[in-house]
C-alpha cells in the first residue's frame, strides 16, 4: 500500500451526471484510491456508447482514482494490470457475501450468464506511463426492476434474498480495491493478479459473421 492509501476517502454526492466526470474535475485535490460515489447517475456511462441503469439509492454507482507512483508505477504495456485489480477485487467482496462471480472479458463481472457490475476506465498517459486512472463501477446491489431491453442482469439482493445498505458496502469494497491495488507493489504481487484473472476470466463466442 502506497503512503498515500491512508488518507484516500469517499465523497458522496445526492446527483451526478457521471461519477467519472465528476472525478475527473476534482481529481487534483484527491489522494490515490479515492473515491466519488452518487446515489443518483443521471448520465452513467458504459463501454462504448452503452449507458448504465441504476435506480437511485439503489445500488453502487462510484469512480476511484488510481495514481501510479514509486513502486506502483505502471507502463502503458501493463495496462491490464488496472483490469486485474479492479476486477479481482469485485469478485473477492461478492465472494465474502458467500457469490461466486467471474470475469467476463474483457471488464464485466458476470454471476453464472447474469451481469451484476460494469466498469469504465479511463487512463491518463504521460511518456509511455499510465499516471493515473479513474474507474468507473456500476455494482448492482439491490435492484429488483430492471428494463425489458436488459437481456441479462442480476443484483446481489436477488442472488441473497438480503437488502444492502449502500455507504458501509462501498467501504467494504474499497478494503478490497486496496488490497488488490497493493498488490502492484511486487513483482509477485503483479504475477499473482495475473495468474488469478486469467482462473477467473472468460470469453463469450464469437457471434457467427
Amino acid at each position: 500500500m502506497t503512503p498515500s492509501d491512508a488518507c484516500a476517502h469517499i465523497l458522496w454526492l445526492e446527483t451526478a451526471d457521471s461519477t467519472n466526470s465528476e472525478l475527473r474535475k476534482r481529481m487534483a485535490g484527491f489522494d490515490n484510491l479515492s473515491i466519488v460515489a452518487a446515489q443518483e447517475q443521471t448520465a452513467g456511462r458504459g463501454q462504448g456508447t452503452h449507458t448504465w441503469f441504476a435506480t437511485p439509492g439503489e445500488n453502487l454507482t462510484f469512480s476511484i482514482l488510481y495514481r501510479f507512483e514509486g513502486a506502483c508505477a505502471l507502463s502503458a504495456s501493463d495496462a491490464l494490470l488496472i483490469t486485474q485489480v479492479t476486477t479481482l477485487a469485485l469478485r473477492d467482496y461478492l465472494l465474502g457475501h458467500g457469490v461466486a462471480a467471474r470475469i467476463k472479458w474483457p471488464n464485466d463481472i458476470w454471476v453464472d450468464a447474469r451481469k451484476i457490475c460494469g466498469i469504465l476506465i479511463e487512463n491518463i498517459l504521460e511518456a509511455g506511463q499510465v499516471r493515473e486512472s479513474i474507474v468507473g463501477i456500476g455494482l448492482n446491489l439491490n435492484e429488483t426492476d430492471w428494463p425489458s431491453e436488459l437481456p441479462n442482469p442480476v443484483s446481489l439482493r436477488e442472488l441473497t434474498g438480503r437488502r444492502y445498505e449502500l455507504e458501509p458496502e462501498l467501504a467494504s469494497l474499497h478494503k478490497e480495491i486496496r488490497r488488490r491495488f497493493g498488490q502492484l507493489a511486487s513483482p509477485d504481487g503483479r504475477c499473482s493478479l495475473q495468474e488469478e484473472f486469467g482462473k477467473y476470466m472468460f470469453r463469450l463466442p464469437e457471434e457467427p459473421k
